[in-house]
C-alpha cells in the first residue's frame, strides 16, 4: 500500500508484527495531567510507540504508530482506566514508514507527550474563553451520517416520503490543504468549505456566515471527529437558531471504514501520519496542480508556500521548473511566487558570514547578489539571524560557528548580535599556594551578555571581577526567569535596523530566546515573521507560556541524543521544546557530540537539506 492507498480496517486479531496507526481522543476532566502525562511517556516508551499525545484539564488527543500488537496492548491499557470509558479508539493496518523525511515530519519518528492547556486551540486569542465541550454537537455514527445524506440527496425515497426536512447545511472543519484532496459531494446538498489556512482560524469564518447557518440543520465533519467538537460546541453557544448541529462521529475515517467504496465521500481523507492521506475503492483524484492544473493530490512531495509554509500540490514536472510556491490564499492577498529556474539552483556561489556586537552598526548590508560572468546573478542566500548562549558574546558565537558559517557559505548569511543584559565578570575561586584567599585574575574579560537573567542577579559591568558564588551549576537556566521583555524589545528594534532576516538560529538559552521571539510574535502578528528557525541544545524557558497553539513556523531542532554528552541541557529538554512547534513541519537532529552545533556527516547533511527547501 502506497502513502494515499486504501487503510485496511484492523480485524481483532493476528498482525501482531504488521505496522499500523492508533488515532484516538476523549474529552473528560484530567485531574492530574502531568501524571497521565508521565505515564504516557513510561508505558509508550516501554511498548516502542512513535508518535504524538497531548494531555490537558480537559482530556488526551493520541496519534500512535507502532507494531499492531504493542497498538493492542496499549488499547487494551487505557481502556481499563475509567477515564477512557466509551472512547473511540481507531486502529488501521497500514505499511510501515518508508520516507524518513515525510515520517520525521509528520512525528512519526520519535514519541512526543506534552501536557497543554487544551487539548485543541479553537480560537488563537488567549483572552477568549473556549465554548462548553458539554455543549457540542449531536453524535451521528457514520451510518446515521450517510443515512441523513441519503435523505438529502433524495435517494432514500421511504425517508423523503416520511418527513418534511429542515434544510441541511454540510460543513467541513478542516483546513483548505486537506479539503482540496478529499471532500463530501451531496447531491442537493449545500457544502460549506471554510478554505481557512489553520483551524484558529474557523471561529472568524463562522461569525463571517453565521446566517448561512442559522435555522439550518448543520452537518459537520473532519479528520477523526475532535475539531468537530469544539466548533460545534463554538456554533451551538450562538443561540438561537444554531441549535441543530450534528457531527460526523469518529470523522472521516470512520465513515470509510463503513463505507470502502467511498459513500458521498470523494477523493482521499488527509491524514497527519506517515500515510499522508487514506482513500477509498474509487481512486479518484479531487485535487490539482498549483502550477499547471493537472490532477495531482500527492503531499508526500511536501512542497510549501514560501509566504505562510502550508503544503501545496505541486507536480514533479513543475517542481523542475519551480522552486518557490504561493498557495491559494497567498494569491488572494496578492502575493506572488519567486520564480527559480533550476539553472540558477545548480549557481549558489560562497559568501561571508557577518557579525554585530551591536545592534546600531549601519554596515551590515552587504549585497547579497553578486553578477556572474555570464551576466546572470546569483541566488540571494538566506539571512540568518543568530542569537548566542547564556555568558556569551556575538563575536564568541561567531568564532565557535566559524565551521558551521563555513559548511553553509553557499547558501547562508549568518548574521550575530550580542544580547542586552551584560552580565559581571565572575570566574571560579582558585586557591593561591601561599594563601587561603582566592586569587584575582589579572586578564581583561571580554563583556558577556544573556537573553535571560535570574531574579536578583548581579549585572553591573563596571565592577571587578567576582567569584561566582556557587560551583558551576548545570541547570542554572532553570532560574533565569526575567529579561525577556527586554530582550525582545530590544530584538524588534535590530531587526528594524538590520533589515529583514529569512530565519532564526538559537544556540542554548539563545535557543529559547529565540522560541520565545517567535511566541510572542505569533501572539501579536498571528504567525512569527521568520520563515524557518534553527534550535540548537536549545531548552523551554522558564519566563514562557508554551500551553497554547503550536508554534507555525517550519522548526529544525539539533541536539544531543541523550547519552550524556551534553552535560548543560538535557535531551529531553530539547526534545521538549521540540513539541511547541508545529509538527508537521519539525524536524529534528539527535547527535552524539555535546553542547555543540555538529558540522560532520551525517548532521551537516541534515542541515544543508533543511535550509535548502527555503532557497
Amino acid at each position: 500500500m502506497d502513502a494515499t492507498g486504501q487503510q485496511e480496517q484492523h480485524a481483532g486479531t493476528g498482525g501482531g508484527d504488521r505496522y499500523g496507526v492508533l488515532l484516538y481522543y476523549k474529552y473528560a476532566e484530567v485531574p492530574d495531567a502531568a501524571a497521565l502525562a508521565a505515564f504516557y511517556e513510561a508505558h509508550c516508551r516501554g511498548l516502542a510507540l512513535v508518535g504524538r499525545v497531548r494531555v490537558g484539564p480537559d482530556g488526551v488527543n493520541a496519534t500512535l504508530g507502532g507494531r499492531m500488537a504493542a497498538l493492542e496492548k496499549h488499547i487494551t491499557e487505557m481502556s481499563s482506566n475509567a477515564l477512557f470509558e466509551g472512547t473511540d479508539f481507531k486502529l488501521a493496518y497500514c505499511d510501515d514508514p518508508v520516507d524518513e523525511r515525510v515520517a520525521r515530519e509528520c512525528g512519526f519518528t520519535s514519541l512526543s507527550v506534552r501536557v497543554v492547556k487544551e487539548l485543541v486551540t479553537l480560537c488563537s486569542n488567549p483572552t477568549s474563553a473556549p465554548p462548553e465541550i458539554s455543549s457540542a454537537g449531536r453524535h451521528l455514527s457514520a451510518a446515521e451520517f450517510h443515512s441523513v445524506l441519503q435523505n438529502v440527496a433524495g435517494t432514500n425515497l421511504e425517508a423523503v416520503a416520511s418527513a418534511e426536512k429542515k434544510e441541511v447545511v454540510v460543513l467541513d472543519a478542516r483546513n483548505v490543504y486537506e479539503t482540496r484532496i478529499g471532500k463530501f459531494n451531496v447531491p442537493n446538498a449545500k457544502t460549506l468549505d471554510p478554505e481557512i489556512r489553520q483551524y484558529s482560524d474557523l471561529p472568524s469564518w463562522i461569525d463571517e456566515h453565521a446566517e448561512q447557518l442559522r435555522g439550518k440543520s448543520i452537518l459537520m465533519y473532519c479528520t477523526g471527529g475532535i475539531r468537530c467538537e469544539m466548533a460545534s460546541a463554538y456554533i451551538r453557544s450562538k443561540g438561537e437558531g444554531f441549535e441543530n448541529v450534528f457531527q460526523l462521529y469518529g470523522g472521516i475515517q470512520r465513515y470509510l471504514e463503513q463505507f470502502p467504496d467511498g459513500g458521498y465521500f470523494e477523493g482521499k481523507n488527509f491524514v497527519f501520519d506517515h500515510r499522508i492521506s487514506v482513500g477509498s475503492l474509487k481512486e479518484n483524484i479531487l485535487g490539482a496542480c498549483l502550477i499547471c492544473g493537472s490532477s495531482f493530490d500527492d503531499y508526500s512531495l511536501r512542497c510549501r508556500c514560501s509566504h505562510c509554509r502550508m503544503l501545496v500540490l505541486v507536480c514533479p514536472t513543475c517542481q523542475d521548473s519551480t522552486k518557490e510556491y504561493a498557495c491559494e490564499l497567498c494569491q488572494k492577498n496578492g502575493k506572488e511566487p519567486c520564480q527559480i529556474s533550476a539553472r540558477q539552483d545548480c549557481k549558489l556561489q560562497i559568501g561571508l558570514s557577518e557579525s554585530f556586537e551591536k545592534p546600531s552598526i549601519s554596515n551590515h548590508n552587504v549585497a547579497n547578489k553578486v553578477p556572474w560572468s555570464d551576466g546572470s546573478e546569483q541566488l540571494k542566500r538566506l539571512r540568518i539571524l543568530c542569537l548566542h548562549g547564556f555568558r556569551q558574546n556575538a563575536s564568541s558565537f561567531k568564532g565557535r560557528t566559524s565551521a558551521l558559517a563555513k559548511k553553509l557559505k553557499h547558501i547562508a548569511e549568518l548574521v550575530f548580535v550580542d544580547a542586552p543584559h551584560e552580565l559581571s565578570f565572575v570566574y571560579q575561586p582558585i586557591q593561591g599556594h601561599c594563601s587561603d584567599k582566592p586569587s584575582p585574575l589579572s586578564v581583561t574579560p571580554k563583556r558577556k551578555f544573556a537573553w535571560l537573567i535570574a531574579p536578583n542577579s548581579h549585572c553591573n559591568p563596571e565592577q571587578d571581577w567576582r567569584a561566582a558564588d556557587v560551583p558551576f551549576d548545570p541547570l542554572q537556566y532553570q532560574q533565569q526567569t526575567e529579561g525577556f521583555e527586554e530582550s525582545y524589545t530590544y530584538l524588534e528594534n535590530a531587526i528594524s535596523r538590520m533589515g529583514s532576516f529569512d530565519g532564526i538560529l538559537g544556540f542554548s538559552q539563545g535557543a529559547a530566546m529565540a522560541t520565545l521571539f517567535c511566541r510572542q510574535q505569533q501572539k501579536i502578528c498571528g504567525s512569527p515573521k521568520f520563515r524557518f528557525g534553527m534550535f540548537c541544545s536549545g531548552y523551554p524557558a522558564p519566563a514562557g507560556d508554551f500551553s497554547n497553539e503550536p508554534i507555525k513556523l517550519p522548526s529544525l531542532h539539533c541536539f544531543g541524543n541523550g547519552d550524556g554528552h551534553d552535560r548543560q541541557i538535557a535531551n529531553r529538554a530539547s526534545a521538549e521544546l521540540a513539541g511547541f512547534f508545529e509538527q508537521d513541519c519539525c524536524s529534528v537532529v539527535e547527535h552524539h557530540m555535546g553542547h555543540i552545533i555538529p558540522t560532520r556527516s551525517p548532521y551537516i547533511d541534515r542541515i544543508k537539506d533543511f535550509l535548502s527547501s527555503f532557497l
